[in-house]
């Protein structure tokens, strides 16, 4: 039986972050995963996905040039050939990224297998048994199809995001269910490919967490693209024809929907099953979610991290999990995980983007500002073309210590960096609007809002930022 000071479960972003800590700490260490190294979201999220949906961006800039004079046109469109070079990057990336990083740790040994806890301090690995001091639990989760009545009958034709990023051709028409990032991406994917799109959220709107100007702007935007419902419930499904029928309620009234396919994105489970959770006195809430403390301990010499403990269910935020479980397994702690300043994007066209408290969140606790501003007003927008959307700014009223930065825009993911370190290090409105920032860029518009606060900025002159 072989002996370990630390074990960690799965091989994604939490998982490597630990591994990492713990190969610099000189731990004797064991990683066991189960399936391709990386994660979810070098191999079927993050990387596969912004693959695709930044070449579909490219064919609709080629399809409709803002600048008069310029027309282009698509030579070539082969779905099957780009799906083949998504899955070209993943093979590298995961190499370069994992397979090369973990060869070169000297005090991590790799097992690929699956991992079942046989007491606190034993794990069994497809037969063989290994004795731990530490345990850290990283493995990730799948995605929960709603058990709609009549889903076997109609099994193999549905989707999640996994077989989705396997198909070759494009679908005729696809229903989406969700209204979430990961729905919203995929719709918009399968409308540039082609696919007649319908996108189903119960919700009175999509992204029902985000702010509501940004959330309805999108959604009235991808209303060109995607046909949206909202305030719709699943309730059966039947075969048709060589698809699949969706018998719904929206806003309380019957309808129908058909498609060639049906894509489930409502939510995630964890990787738990089969882990012998039972063996190491750790908690699950309500969905099965490890629970934690703020050192990321389940419990005794056991720790969990990333997607397994629940939301936010970020690669970034696995990677600080890992770390931080790792850091305080291994004695080179007390570190704590810290949530407040987590940047989210929803990677559509445009991109939404958000740091910080939203305007109800922040008036929960203070009186708050809030002010809004259209990308139109950026000149940079304007000159790209690109002049759909808006940033919103959450100031404190006493302080003017701004709480949240959230974008709808262009870009709004490269963006929302400098709006992170506005929140995270206090800044207040003078510090963002004395910082001198290059004319003509998109990142003005987080200098314009904070301005807006002091003045009408449709009177400003674009050259006095």
């Amino acid at each position: 039986m072989g002996e370990y000071d630390f074990v960690i479960i799965g091989g994604g972003a939490a998982g490597f972050a630990a591994a990492l800590k713990a190969d610099e700490l000189g731990v004797r260490t064991l990683m066991v995963n189960r399936g391709p190294i990386g994660g979810t979201c070098v191999n079927v999220g993050c990387v596969p996905t912004k693959y695709l949906l930044s070449a579909f961006e490219l064919k609709r800039k080629a399809l409709f040039s803002p600048y008069p004079g310029m027309e282009f046109s698509i030579e070539k469109f082969d779905f099957a050939e780009l799906m083949e070079g998504k899955e070209r990057l993943v093979r590298k990336l995961r190499k370069e990224k994992y397979e090369k990083v973990i060869e070169g740790l000297e005090n991590v040994d790799y097992v690929d297998g699956s991992a079942r806890f046989t007491s606190r301090d034993t794990v069994n690995v497809d037969g063989k048994r290994f004795r731990f001091k530490k345990a850290l639990i990283a493995t990730g989760s799948k995605a929960r199809i709603i058990p709609l009545k009549g889903l076997e009958a109609v099994r193999e034709r549905v989707l999640t995001h996994v077989e989705a990023l396997n198909l070759r051709e494009v679908p005729d028409s696809v229903i989406v269910i969700g209204g979430r990032a990961q729905a919203l991406e995929f719709a918009q994917v399968f409308a540039r490919a082609g696919s007649k799109v319908t996108l189903l959220q119960r919700s009175i709107r999509i992204m029902p967490d985000a702010e509501p100007e940004l959330a309805l702007e999108l959604e009235e935007i991808l209303g060109e693209e995607v046909e949206i419902h909202t305030l719709a419930a699943p309730r059966a499904l039947k075969r048709g024809g060589d698809g699949v029928v969706l018998e719904a309620t929206v806003d309380g009234e019957a309808r129908t929907f058909e498609g060639e396919y049906i894509f489930f994105a409502t939510g995630r489970v964890p990787n738990t099953a089969g882990l012998g959770l039972e063996n190491l006195g750790v908690r699950t809430d309500e969905r099965g979610f490890i629970a934690v403390d703020e050192t990321m301990r389940a419990g005794g010499n056991v720790y969990a991290a990333g997607d397994v403990v629940g939301e936010p269910m970020l690669e970034t935020v696995a990677a600080r999990e890992g770390f931080v479980a790792a850091s305080n397994a291994l004695g080179a702690g007390p570190v704590e995980m810290d949530y407040s300043v987590v940047p989210k994007v929803v990677f559509t066209d445009p991109q939404l983007a958000s740091v910080g408290l939203t305007d109800r969140e922040a008036s929960k606790a203070r009186r708050c500002l809030c002010n809004t501003v259209e990308f139109s007003s950026v000149p940079k927008a304007r000159i790209l073309g690109e002049e759909r959307g808006l940033i919103k700014m959450v100031v404190d009223n006493e302080t003017e210590r701004i709480l949240g930065v959230h974008i709808l825009a262009h870009n709004a993911a490269e963006m929302i960096h400098e709006a992170a370190m506005i929140v995270r290090n206090n800044m207040t409105l003078d510090d963002v609007i004395e910082t001198l920032h290059v004319f003509p860029t998109m990142s003005e518009a987080i200098k314009l809002v904070a301005l807006s606060f002091k003045g009408d900025v449709s009177k400003m002159p674009c050259c006095a930022l």
